[in-house]
């Protein structure tokens, strides 16, 4: 018999769930909200879904466990010592799960990621008797790494880390070598302590090159908690909305607003944001919006800066890229927007007047300013403003530079001294983001259209490590 395991990646959130099939019924495991993709793939695979399980309560996306279990009739497993306002099949430490005669589920509890995290060990029938697949990790043993221990609070940090380092010993005695792994963060979350350093894994692979189970418990907590930087905003309000239970995803579109409309939006101080992508936005753009291209990780970013609850209104190009995003919202629980526009930037202005333009440079053209030749037409920088994170930031930086992480710039606004401010991140998405805020705030700023590891050939100092 094949068991089949099919990921569904959610990339821009770096999460995966799965479906794992005998070919006849299967098991989802941590689910996305948006469920409609998992139906689709049963239907494709003509399976039965008879089970959905939670590895945990999750901190960084919307679960559609519930939701799926209701649409499918299946059980849906969630650990017993968390407390839910749903029903639930409740599961512990050992039980085993049936899910058809030739596969099964073993639950294991594997603290550290949460408190009353649990992994699934997938057992499929051989000559031999009963025999591992693959494990799902969730949050706790990951490729390469595991998931972060301060999630829910740092004062639980240190004693969950420890709780993960016995967490992940636990299933590499559990399991054989070849016992494939099969977490869910680790892709780009912010659930995951580092990312995930290859696209696959095996117990095997894990003894050799994880640090969780290199490193002696002391050595590593100390390593873990080190490296912690800040994580989004929005993951305050995800745990107690899974626990609660999430309503059915609402897709259908927004509201339109008109130009008119859009300009009352912004003069109300509510978010407008503009999907495209950040160099459609410096051509030109709708005065008062805000840069987050469907591109990169629109839905962490947006979820992070905006203040939860703030009126929202999306900008795209066509209906699809609105519906997108609003997927990707709805991911993270912000539902409705308020409102959305398509089309370009004439189309959203109620007069010419609104119209902005936001200069944009690289590295080099930096280096040429800093000197005294600035390009034509851009102002001298009297700020260099990095808004990488904390953990990019002490890796390596300009010299000189004005360290303010984007998460934290419209609460630090005011420290960031007077004169015309040349902003860069890593790439340039960020970039685009805090440049949009800070002309919002009035300020002159530049973007530093370019990636950072190119900027040390320019010529521009840099600080380092020792």
């Amino acid at each position: 018999m094949t068991v089949e395991v099919t990921v569904l990646s959610t990339s821009s959130l770096g999460d995966r769930s799965y479906l794992a099939s005998d070919g006849r019924v299967a098991v989802v495991v941590d689910p996305q909200r948006d469920v409609d993709r998992i139906l689709r793939l049963a239907g494709q695979r003509d399976v039965r879904i008879t089970h959905v399980v939670e590895t945990h309560l999750h901190n960084d996306y919307v679960s559609g466990g519930r939701e799926l279990a209701r649409l499918t009739g299946a059980e849906y497993l969630v650990a017993a010592a968390d407390q839910v306002g749903f029903p639930r099949t409740p599961v512990d430490d050992g039980d085993e799960v049936p899910v058809s005669d030739t596969l099964r589920l073993r639950v294991v509890a594997t603290p550290g990621h949460t408190f009353h995290h649990l992994s699934y060990v997938l057992d499929t029938v051989t000559d031999d008797g009963w025999q591992p697949v693959g494990v799902f990790t969730g949050g706790s043993l990951l490729f390469g790494t595991t998931g972060r221990t301060d999630l829910l609070g740092q004062q639980h940090a240190h004693e969950l880390a420890h709780r993960q380092h016995t967490s992940a010993r636990r299933l590499a005695d559990l399991l054989p070598d070849g016992t494939q792994v099969w977490p869910t963060h680790g892709f780009g979350s912010f659930c995951s302590a580092t990312q995930a350093d290859a696209p696959d894994s095996t117990i095997g692979r894990e003894r050799q090159v994880n640090p969780v189970l290199r490193l002696a418990a002391d050595d590593f907590v100390t390593d873990i908690l080190a490296g912690l930087d800040a994580h989004p905003a929005y993951y305050a309000h995800m745990g107690a909305i899974n626990a609660a239970g999430a309503p059915p995803i609402d897709l259908t579109p927004a509201t339109r607003a008109d130009a008119g409309q859009l300009r009352e939006r912004i003069a109300a101080g509510q978010w407008v944001v503009d999907l495209r992508h950040r160099k459609a936005y410096a051509a030109a753009h709708l005065a008062g919006t805000v840069s987050l291209g469907l591109d990169g990780p629109m839905s962490t970013w947006l979820g992070w800066l905006i203040d939860w609850g703030t009126p929202l209104t999306l900008l795209a190009e066509t209906p699809e890229q609105i519906a997108e995003a609003q997927r990707e919202l709805a991911r993270i629980g912000i539902d409705r927007p308020a409102a959305q526009a398509t089309g370009g930037p004439e189309r959203w202005a109620a007069d010419p007047g609104q119209l902005r333009e936001q200069p944009t440079a690289d590295f080099a053209a930096l280096a040429a300013a800093r000197v005294g030749n600035p390009p034509a037409g851009l102002p001298a920088p009297q700020v260099v403003l990095d808004v990488r994170m904390t953990n990019e930031w002490t890796a390596g930086h300009l010299t000189d530079a004005v360290h303010v992480p984007l998460p934290e710039l419209s609460a630090r606004l005011a420290e960031i001294p007077p004169g015309a401010i040349w902003v860069h991140c890593g790439s340039g998405y960020r970039a685009s983001a805090a440049a949009s805020l800070l002309a919002n705030a009035g300020r002159t700023v530049v973007v530093v259209d370019d990636r950072f590891d190119r900027a040390a050939a320019t010529g521009l100092t840099l600080t380092t490590p020792a």
